[in-house]
């Protein structure tokens, strides 16, 4: 029996593309695993630490069930609860300068990060809510064991707006549901008018 052919050179285009996407995609969260034995060393400032899971989770780390695993070495939970929403940001500031921290002592200090906020993604609804304002989060960070932790908060996912766009791009791919797929076309056209 002859191999099975694919039913449409558009269909296996997109399957290499998907791969090759998820290839460079899968780099960057191991690339920052690498680095962590530097990055969250007591003898580095906790601020480098907070930016890489800023970083991260601003690329979408957060936002697949496996990408806990990226995240975890630079929290103090065991798991990432399930968001009904994520916030879309165009940005973040983490502050390094010591004075705006609270230091409460030499391996326990909070450093406050300002989200600057797009809107919301209701994931409940798929629908976008915009809504441009800044946010100051304050990460609770102390040593635990050897290392920088982020304790809390534990807040919802604050990413990109490229990342989500491409995110909702995806799903909407892989829905096979005529009404969902629908939906996710409408909420990633609301995404890109936002932008």
């Amino acid at each position: 029996m002859p191999p099975a052919r694919s039913a449409s050179p558009i269909l296996g285009l997109l399957l290499i593309l998907s791969a090759l996407l998820s290839q460079m995609w899968i780099w960057e969260p191991v690339h920052a695993q690498v680095g962590l034995s530097q990055v969250g060393s007591l003898k580095r400032s906790p601020a480098d630490l907070v930016k890489r899971y800023v970083r991260l989770d601003q690329k979408g780390a957060r936002l697949d069930v496996m990408g806990f695993d990226v995240v975890a070495p630079y929290v103090d939970w065991r798991e990432e609860p399930l968001w009904s929403r994520v916030v879309v940001i165009q940005g973040a500031d983490v502050s390094e300068d010591h004075r705006r921290w609270e230091i409460r002592d030499n391996l326990d200090v909070i450093i406050p990060v300002t989200f600057h906020v797009r809107g919301e993604v209701d994931l409940k609804t798929a629908t976008f809510v915009p809504g441009e304002r800044k946010e100051e989060v304050r990460f609770h960070v102390k040593a635990v064991g050897n290392a920088w932790r982020i304790i809390e908060p534990m807040i919802p996912p604050h990413v990109g707006m490229t990342r989500i766009v491409n995110f909702v791009r995806e799903a909407k791919l892989e829905e096979k549901n005529e009404g969902q797929r629908r939906l996710l076309a409408s909420l990633e056209q609301s995404l890109r008018e936002s932008r």
